[in-house]
């Protein structure tokens, strides 16, 4: 389906299924009738497009180990925008988006010269950085974080005091973002970057400029991450440098990885999705449960190189392919 929506081209079966899954998501909370699952639910979003910027930018070429920075960035500029100017969700998420944005430009237009394995470092580097300096400087709250962030204003009767109100908000986010790194990917902005990422000697040598294409997937990319981490602070009504820090770049990576990078989309879904509700339903034993999930992703990315979907794809083309010999023969 992913390489059908990259050359722009979707079956009557595709536009069918995707329907019934888009069906399937709005009526999910009709279904799941308990909060902490809804909860996942939403989790597993903020996720899905996290690992969406990490797949936007491998499909440039460039790996990052800092969409953690840019979700953090999003995050504190909602919030100060929120506490501090007194502004409504529904101009902070919009503000801190495009903030986001421009400090990544600013800073992507010194990194992003800087491909391979300095730019994975860099990125690295400043995702510590970020976390540090939300913890170290009073101005953002210092590690005890800030509280007290408002819940978005309300829409007509939608009142954003439940569940089901973030659950509804998270997944318009994702779709909006999945439709708008579609339009890019389908056009020719897309197929550069495919380019780009096959051979940069090459697509030098057909006049596109590395640089400026690099540049362009890391704004946007991050512009989207500072989006989520919006509406991360005010879901959750407050933020601590400890919720960015850690493994969240390293789990933002492992979500594109394990559903697939070939697959820009549905590779970050399925693998937020798993790498969400699988380690919580191993939580009735605790004392295993990182043991466990630490050698299926071993067994994906060791024998499964291309992640789950691209495995399957891989199988269903075998298995055609066999078919197809088999008919032949007879």
């Amino acid at each position: 389906m992913e390489k059908s929506l990259i050359n722009g081209k979707i079956s009557k079966g595709w536009l069918i299924f995707g329907g019934m899954v888009l069906l399937a998501l709005v009526l999910l909370p009709l279904a799941v009738k308990n909060a902490y699952m809804l909860h996942l639910f939403i989790m597993a979003y903020i996720g899905i497009v996290l690992g969406m910027t990490f797949s936007m930018l491998f499909s440039a070429g460039l790996i990052t180990l800092g969409a953690g920075a840019f979700y953090a960035i999003g995050a504190y500029g909602s919030t100060l925008l929120s506490t501090r100017l007194g502004l409504s969700f529904w101009a902070a998420l919009p503000l801190s988006t495009l903030i986001t944005g421009i400090v990544a430009l600013a800073i992507g237009s010194i990194i992003v010269r800087h491909p391979g394995m300095a730019f994975t470092i860099i990125t690295l580097l400043l995702a510590h950085v970020v976390i540090q300096a939300t913890g170290q400087i009073e101005f953002f709250g210092g590690w005890g974080g800030i509280i007290g962030v408002e819940t978005p204003d309300p829409i007509g009767p939608i009142q954003f005091k439940t569940k089901i109100s973030f659950y509804y908000l998270i997944l318009f986010l994702l779709l909006l973002t999945a439709l708008v790194f579609h339009a890019l990917y389908t056009s020719r902005i897309g197929r550069v970057w495919r380019a780009i990422k096959l051979s940069p000697p090459l697509a030098e040598t057909l006049g596109i400029n590395l640089y400026r294409y690099r540049l362009l997937a890391f704004t946007i990319a991050s512009s989207a991450a500072g989006m989520v981490g919006s509406f991360y602070a005010h879901y959750f009504q407050m933020i601590t440098p400890e919720a960015f820090g850690g493994w969240l770049s390293i789990y933002i990576q492992l979500y594109a990885v394990l559903g697939g990078l070939e697959f820009y989309i549905l590779g970050p879904a399925v693998g937020a999705v798993i790498m969400t509700f699988v380690p919580e339903y191993l939580r009735i034993a605790k004392e295993v449960e990182p043991i466990i999930t630490g050698v299926f992703l071993l067994v994906v990315i060791l024998f499964f190189s291309g992640g789950i979907l691209g495995t399957l794809r891989r199988f269903w083309t075998a298995k055609k392919t066999a078919v197809f010999s088999d008919k032949e023969q007879s």
